[in-house]
């Protein structure tokens, strides 16, 4: 077993162990219709899970991923989708260019990590609408993470 999959089964085993995203004091500022679509906090837990998974089996990708602290990753993208989708959760980390300069990220990776997000909000089942308004928030990153 590659040390990405160990990584992802360690974290999937301490889930109950991982702070949850950082809350909102003003929650009523928010408009929550898509964070409520994709399940509430509950279901982007169970997406980003997913997508672990998923690039975990992804040789296209999971290289990308070797040195990556998957409860971090896994806490961090929490809080991001939770954010975006404007429930009660305040992105932590480091801007999208910041993270991922250097990292020559190719078009290709990146359409790979989409197909993987697609497939986890399948599994999830999230209603298509909501995907698309996930992954149009999302796109708006894309310059910010592929540097060829």
């Amino acid at each position: 077993m590659n040390r990405w999959v160990a990584s992802v089964a360690a974290s999937m085993v301490a889930l109950s162990l991982i702070a949850p995203a950082q809350i909102l004091a003003d929650e009523s500022e928010r408009d929550d219709r898509l964070f409520q679509q994709l399940g509430g906090l509950g279901g982007i837990d169970l997406i980003v899970e997913e997508l672990l998974v998923e690039i975990s089996r992804d040789l296209r990708i999971v290289e990308q991923f070797a040195e990556t602290n998957v409860e971090r990753f896994r806490r961090l993208l929490v809080e991001q989708i939770c954010d975006i989708s404007g429930g009660p959760c305040e992105y932590s980390g480091e801007s999208m260019e910041l993270v991922h300069g250097g990292m020559e990220i190719t078009e290709a990776e990146f359409n790979a990590l989409v197909e993987n997000l697609i497939t986890a909000m399948d599994t999830a089942r999230v209603p298509l609408a909501a995907q698309n308004r996930l992954l149009r928030k999302l796109a708006e990153m894309r310059s910010d993470i592929i540097h060829q």
